[in-house]
């Protein structure tokens, strides 16, 4: 058990991307029917802003201000305290994801327009580690590295399809 607790908190946007995606599929199942696929494009993109962005954020806020040598060591650096930069920042797109869960089109491309300029920062930050400084750390190259990746595509991908099902003004 202790096992698989750390490595569902090592490897925690996986993990509240599972998450997020299961509590789509719980209020879909638990919603009236018929489920339409508005339906599902709302829910999968509520619940992935909530659980994802919202807590997800909210998590990485507290690992870098308050446990900030375990997040270095994680991601294989020295501790700095630009972390606790990171980590308000963190806090800010955490809020993002919070309000864009009920949010209409505009709230959810600002969050998801705001954490895209964070995550893919990022991920360029841990490219230039693995190349550079052959930081292959698991919170530089593993997991955190590709939904710094993917998060943001899905994101824009939710965006469209729910304009293209969203009626003309």
């Amino acid at each position: 058990m202790e096992a698989l607790i750390r490595y569902a908190l090592s490897n925690f946007t996986l993990t509240l991307l599972a998450a997020g995606l299961l509590a789509a599929a719980i209020a879909l199942a638990a919603g009236p029917r018929p489920v339409t696929r508005g339906r599902v494009l709302e829910a999968v993109f509520a619940w992935g802003l909530l659980v994802s962005v919202g807590i997800g954020f909210f998590y990485n806020f507290v690992m870098h201000v308050f446990f900030s040598e375990t997040a270095a060591a994680f991601i294989g650096w020295e501790t700095s305290p630009f972390q606790k930069e990171v980590g308000f920042a963190s806090l800010g797109f955490s809020v993002l994801g919070f309000l864009a869960f009920r949010g209409g089109f505009e709230m959810r491309l600002a969050a998801v327009s705001g954490i895209a300029c964070f995550l893919w920062g990022a991920a360029a930050g841990h490219v230039v580690q693995m190349v550079e400084a052959r930081n292959f750390a698991p919170g530089n190259a593993g997991p955190i590295f590709y939904t710094d990746l993917f998060l943001p595509l899905a994101g824009f991908a939710l965006l469209a399809a729910q304009r293209r099902l969203r009626p003309r003004d």
